[in-house]
């Protein structure tokens, strides 16, 4: 069945997997899906993802990361829709929850965190806030 919002998905199937306790989630791939993964190993979020092709349908495995019981991941919030488009310059640029979270920025130079963005002086599209 066709998804809408493919990005809301993605953060959906991780937010309710953590909250199932599940060590992984399987998500239908794509190259944003894969740069959102990325950016999640990179920030220590999750432990490790994987590409897998088949024949039919790509899908991204990624296994989850809990420290002491509690998921790395407290929240996920997705930020710009597809009704409805946020986008910031280099200066304007959001700080989740002071600097402990994340904003994921969808630039011309690709996917790359708010702190990235900063240091390079590239605005774009906010994408979502990970803590």
């Amino acid at each position: 069945m066709p998804v809408t919002d493919p990005i809301s998905d993605f953060l959906l199937r991780i937010r309710n997997a953590s909250k199932a306790k599940k060590f992984r989630v399987e998500i239908p791939a794509s190259k944003m899906k894969q740069g959102l993964a990325d950016i999640l190993k990179k920030e220590n979020y999750i432990h490790d993802y994987s590409l897998v092709e088949d024949n039919k349908q790509n899908v991204i495995k990624i296994q989850l990361k809990y420290r002491d019981g509690a998921c790395a991941i407290s929240g996920l919030k997705r930020i710009s829709k597809p009704g409805l488009r946020i986008y910031k310059d280099a200066s304007e640029l959001p700080r989740v929850y002071n600097g402990l979270g994340t904003a994921v920025i969808s630039t011309s130079k690709g996917l790359m965190t708010d702190k990235e963005a900063r240091s390079q002086s590239i605005g774009g599209e906010v994408v979502c806030y990970i803590w």
